[in-house]
């Protein structure tokens, strides 16, 4: 079982954002180079394969995620070691996968300290237990959609041999910002589309889980264990209705995916 660390006070409020970069990179064989990108869980799950070998399942961990609901999955198996090996620590994962520094540096000085508690030392190949993932760290959080104006012109340059004294050619460059503006918010649009399917089949996967315990329990009514365990799966809160059963009947169940 692990040993539990309840603060920060010690040696990792020593080290420097660059410094603990630097560990989690020279330990991982990774190429981080902000604090903010281990939002995506990866790193934290291999540290604890290294710590505990055995206490996960490294194979269901997406090293490469570049999305909030695969760094949630990703957080959600961490969760679950955590368990495993009874880590007394709430995992703070929505405020983690937002990619904001604070939230994740305070996490990484809690975790360095717990890694320093609990390794022994042995040797550990990263890149050969992550099996050829190579853990491509997840691209910078965008702070908000007011940042698309200035990129527009990487997207798209003006021409070359745009005269600035003549006011026929600004509206060629107008027209151009235009453009790279469009295609960043395409991109936005694809993305969040991309995150809308990945929560659809989370929420498919659970739904199906909850089908099936609805079923055995209709099945043994009289085990009062049972009984109880409906009575929270029919229970309902002010203001929600449940759906009628044929929307339940309906519901895709075959895209389910396995956490």
């Amino acid at each position: 079982m692990a040993v539990n660390v309840y603060s920060t006070s010690m040696n990792a409020d020593n080290l420097s954002r660059h410094d603990m970069l630097a560990w989690v990179n020279d330990s991982l064989q990774l190429n981080y180079t902000k604090i903010e990108q281990l939002c995506s869980g990866g790193a934290y799950c291999q540290f604890m394969d290294m710590l505990f070998p055995g206490c996960i399942l490294l194979k269901k961990v997406k090293f490469n995620a570049k999305l909030e609901h695969e760094y949630i999955h990703n957080f959600k198996v961490l969760q679950a070691a955590f368990k495993r090996m009874n880590v007394d620590k709430i995992i703070p994962v929505e405020r983690l996968v937002k990619g904001k520094f604070q939230d994740n540096f305070e996490f990484l000085q809690w975790f360095k300290r717990f890694f320093d508690a609990n390794y022994d030392g042995k040797e550990y190949d990263p890149i050969l237990m992550r099996q050829g993932q190579e853990g491509t760290p997840p691209p910078p959080p965008i702070a908000g959609p007011m940042r698309t104006s200035p990129t527009a012109p990487k997207t798209v340059p003006p021409p070359q041999r745009q005269i600035h004294t003549a006011p026929r050619r600004s509206a060629p460059v107008s027209r151009n910002g235009g453009d790279g503006e469009l295609m960043e918010l395409n991109q936005q649009i694809m993305d969040l589309k991309l995150t809308v399917d990945g929560l659809e089949k989370e929420r498919d996967f659970y739904f199906g889980k909850l089908r099936d315990i609805e079923l055995i329990c209709q099945e043994n009514e009289n085990n009062p264990v049972l009984s109880k365990i409906i009575d929270i799966l029919y229970a309902t809160e002010e203001g929600f209705a449940p759906p009628e059963d044929e929307d339940l009947d309906e519901g895709p169940r075959g895209d389910q995916e396995e956490f």
